[in-house]
């Protein structure tokens, strides 16, 4: 069953392995998802952040309206997510000397249409391995994006317009730093 995916609408996108399996073994799982990503998502969504956990992963994306897509070939986005996750699983099924599924289906999303919300699970995102107690503070973990939030470095991230929500670069930080309330986002996630 293909999710449907709105253009010019806010979604966060998740999903984990099927039967909690691990999705990303070694650093090079990691960097080929994220090279696949830039290839299937990037033509058709702006990415707000991310993040991959070894068996999980979450996305907040904008899906770009038809004027913005840049494909040759006008495609569907859900179309897109549907190739990225199958490119991943083929590659990662030759890699280990699997076959079958990897990722449970259909993909989970939720639309985001409120600016409070819209920030929380920016910071539930980021802070999802401080959640699953894999480190203490989110710019210790690597496959997130809040180390491109806070760098200066160019970055594919719609850094300037997320930080506008935060107000600054600062208070972006200092959220980050609060405790959320998981169990609130979750449930409005319906994680």
């Amino acid at each position: 069953m293909i999710q449907v995916l709105e253009n010019g609408k806010y979604y966060h996108i998740y999903n984990r392995g099927i039967n909690s399996t691990t999705l990303f073994k070694e650093k090079t799982n990691f960097e080929h998802f994220l090279k696949l990503y830039d290839y299937h998502i990037n033509p058709i969504a702006e990415t707000y952040a991310w993040c991959l956990m070894k068996n999980h992963f979450h996305l907040l994306v904008r899906i770009k309206n038809v004027n913005e897509i840049t494909l040759e070939k006008k495609i569907l986005p859900s179309q897109s997510f549907s190739n990225l996750f199958n490119a991943y699983t083929k590659a990662f099924n030759k890699s280990y000397n699997r076959h079958g599924a990897l990722f449970e289906r259909p993909f989970r999303r939720k639309e985001i249409n409120f600016d409070n919300y819209f920030q929380n699970v920016i910071v539930y995102i980021h802070n999802n391995p401080v959640h699953h107690k894999i480190c203490d503070h989110p710019l210790e973990y690597p496959w997130s994006s809040y180390v491109s939030c806070i760098s200066e470095k160019p970055t594919k991230l719609q850094r300037n317009e997320f930080i506008t929500i935060f107000n600054n670069i600062e208070n972006f930080k200092l959220v980050h730093e609060e405790v959320i309330n998981n169990f609130e986002i979750e449930n409005f996630l319906g994680i």
